[in-house]
Formats: C-alpha cells, structure tokens, sequence
C-alpha cells in the first residue's frame, strides 16, 4: 500500500506539471489557439514538429499512461468503504486514459504525413491535419468536452466524501471540477473545459500531497 501511495503521488504531480507545461507551450509559446488560418497551423506544425510530438507524448500519451497508475491508487485507497462507487470511477479513468493515450498517438503519428504533403500539396496537407484534430483532438481527445474526465474526478470526489479518505475541501473542488467537465461538452460551453484543466492542476496537487502523507 505504501508502495502504491508513493507512485500515486508521483503521478498525481506528474499530471499537474504535464497540465501546466502544455498550456504555458500551447497558448504561450506556440498561440496556437490564437490561430484560426488552418495553413498558418500547418506551416507551424511543419516548423515545430518536434515541439509539437514531444507536448502530445507529455500531454496525453504519458499523461494517459499516469492516470491509469492514479486511478489505480485511487481505487486502492477508496474502494473498501465505496466498493461500487469507486469501481465505476475507476472504470471512467481507464477509458479516459485509453482515449488521452489514442489521441497522442493517433496526432503523433499524423504529424509526418502532413509535412510530407505540405511540401507538394498544401491543401491536401491541411485537410490532412483537419482530419486528425476532428478525430484525435476533439473528438478521442476529448477536446470537445471534458465528459470523461469530469465524470471520473465526480465520483472519485464522491467516492472522497463518503469514505473520509480524502480531505472534505479536495472532494468539494474534486466535484465541482468534474461538474464543469461535464458541462463544457454542451453547445456553447466548451470554453469550460479550460477552467475544467486549470483547476484540476489544484486538485492533482492536492491529491498527490494526500497520498505523499498517507500512512498506510
């Protein structure tokens, strides 16, 4: 059990950290949201190929590859007082995973078709990444809304609350997290999925100080 604190810690921080770099690389260093021409993302994702492999292997693939080991410690910590809440919430983040790992993997392995394209037919090109932003991004990669994510961190905030294995302020903000989540895949709300992001860095930090200081 102690074994499995320690590597939920180290996941849980590694989640916030792989939160806070990608969107200080995506809206700071790249602007990438600020860009609506789909040639001009073309031409940058031509010229930042390596940044922009190395931020999907950091954001979703490994970042996927985390949240399975939390889940798991997660479901480790709260399962004996909430067997069936927590077998359920442990059930969304597995799938959350797969999907946050399948989308890495599926705009990774997109990125050297579209360079190849760009250089004899940008307009190909550019159908190209749209393409795998429909697909991976916001539609595997839950881009279009956070409803996995925000159904698993509900109900592990619940799972939280009933079984008094989490502190009472983490599951409150673990619950309102999850609620915005799910809100941010109803047309004209998918902006909250950026608040859903920010504030799970909090609650990712907040879970990792928890199992750090767990005695069993």
């Amino acid at each position: 059990m102690k074994e499995l604190n320690k590597f939920g810690a180290f996941a849980a921080f590694y989640m916030a950290a792989a939160y806070l770099i990608g969107i200080i690389i995506f809206l700071v260093v790249l602007d990438y949201l600020n860009i609506t021409d789909i040639d001009q993302k073309v031409t940058l994702l031509v010229e930042q190929r390596t940044m922009f492999f190395s931020t999907n292997l950091l954001m979703y693939v490994f970042f996927g590859v985390f949240l399975v080991v939390l889940s798991l410690a997660l479901h480790e910590r709260l399962s004996p007082a909430a067997p069936a809440l927590t077998k359920v919430a442990t059930t969304f983040g597995l799938i959350w995973a797969g999907s946050l790992i399948a989308s890495g993997m599926i705009s990774n392995a997109g990125i050297a078709p579209v360079a190849a394209l760009h250089a004899t037919d940008p307009e190909q090109a550019a159908l190209t990444l749209i393409t795998i932003e429909t697909i991976a991004t916001n539609g595997i990669g839950n881009g279009n809304g956070e409803i996995l994510g925000g159904v698993w961190t509900l109900l592990i905030s619940l799972a939280g609350l009933r079984t008094n294995k989490l502190h009472k302020a983490l599951n409150f903000l673990g619950m309102f997290i999850g609620v915005v989540g799910i809100a941010s895949v109803f047309p004209g709300l998918s902006d909250l999925a950026g608040l859903f992001g920010i504030t799970q860095i909090i609650w990712f930090v907040g879970l990792g100080v928890t199992f750090l200081r767990a005695k069993e």
